[in-house]
C-alpha cells in the first residue's frame, strides 16, 4: 500500500445520506464554519446556539483542545500512533496534520459513521509520506467492528502505544445503551498494550445547567442523544489510567496555550490518561 493512503475507505460501501434529518457530525461542521451541511442541521445548530450562544466558542475550543492533546501525546509521550473515534468532517488542522508536524511517521486512522465523513476521507487520507492514515466507517456502538476491522491492524501496530482519541463523541451515548459508553471505552482500551493513552472531552451540567438543559431539549427533539456528565461520571472513563496532569479539568484549563479569562466558559470537561 502507497504510503499516506489508508485501506480503509469501504469503496464497496455506498451509504446513502440523509439529508432531512440533523446529524451531529454536521450540525458541528456548521458551529466551526464548514460547508457540508444541510438546513436540518443548520436548524437544529442555531437551536442550540439559543440555548447555549457560546456554541460556536465551545466548538472551536473542543478542536483547539484536540490539537493540544495531540501535541501533548507526540511531543512530550512520544506517541506515534493515534485511533480518532468520532472523527467528524475533516477540520484542518486534523490529528495527523498536527502529529505529523511534529513527528512525520506518525499513522492515524479515523473512525466515524457518517456518510459525508466517508465522502471527504480521502482528503483525511492526505499523510506525510512518512507516516499513514486510514478511515473506517463505523459505529463506536459495535466497538468490536473496529477492533477487527482489517484496515485498523494494517495501519497500526498494536504491540506499540496508541493514543485512542474520544473527543466530543461520548456524549452521543447513553448509559443505558448496551454497550454503554465506559464499556465502548473499556474495550476500545482494552487490546492496547501499556504506554497507551485515552484522552477525551466530553459537555458537562456543572457549570451552567439551565443553559445545558435547553441544548439537551434542542438535541433531542431533532433527534440527537446528547448527555452532558459531571466531573465524577467523567472521572470514571479513566478507572485504571494513569491521569496527566491537570487531571480531569475544565477543557479550557486543559494545559492552554494562554490562561483562559474563565475556564467554565466552555461547558466541557477533558483529561488524558495513561495506560500503565
Amino acid at each position: 500500500m502507497p504510503q499516506g493512503q489508508g485501506t480503509g475507505t469501504d469503496p464497496e460501501l455506498s451509504p446513502e445520506i440523509n439529508t432531512n434529518v440533523a446529524h451531529s457530525a454536521r450540525v458541528y461542521d456548521y458551529w466551526l464554519g464548514g460547508k457540508d451541511n444541510f438546513p436540518a442541521d443548520r436548524e437544529l445548530a442555531e437551536l442550540m446556539i439559543q440555548a447555549i450562544p457560546n456554541m460556536r466558542a465551545m466548538a472551536a475550543a473542543n478542536r483547539a483542545f484536540l490539537s493540544r492533546a495531540v501535541r501533548y501525546l507526540v511531543g512530550e509521550a512520544g506517541i506515534r500512533q493515534f485511533l480518532d473515534l468520532g472523527t467528524g468532517i475533516p477540520t484542518s488542522p486534523n490529528v495527523h496534520e498536527v502529529a505529523q508536524a511534529t513527528a512525520p511517521d506518525t499513522r492515524v486512522v479515523y473512525v466515524d459513521n457518517d456518510p459525508i465523513v466517508l465522502a471527504h476521507a480521502r482528503a483525511l487520507l492526505t499523510s506525510q509520506d512518512a507516516g499513514e492514515t486510514a478511515f473506517i466507517m463505523a459505529d463506536l456502538r459495535q466497538p468490536g467492528s473496529i477492533l477487527d476491522h482489517p484496515t485498523l491492524t494494517a495501519t497500526l501496530d498494536l504491540r506499540q502505544p496508541v493514543a485512542v482519541l474520544a473527543v466530543g463523541v461520548l456524549m452521543y451515548f447513553r448509559d443505558s445503551d448496551r454497550p454503554n459508553p465506559f464499556e465502548m471505552v473499556a474495550t476500545m482500551l482494552a487490546p492496547m498494550p501499556s504506554g497507551s493513552y485515552l484522552a477525551l472531552t466530553t459537555p458537562t451540567p456543572d457549570f451552567n445547567p439551565e443553559e445545558t438543559a435547553k441544548a439537551v431539549a434542542a438535541a433531542e427533539a431533532a433527534g440527537i442523544t446528547l448527555v452532558p456528565r459531571s466531573k465524577a461520571e467523567v472521572e470514571r472513563f479513566f478507572t485504571g489510567l494513569e491521569l496527566v496532569d491537570p487531571g480531569v479539568a475544565p477543557m479550557l484549563a486543559w494545559r492552554p496555550d494562554e490562561p483562559p479569562a474563565d475556564p467554565e466558559s466552555a461547558y466541557y470537561w477533558a483529561g488524558v490518561a495513561r495506560k500503565p
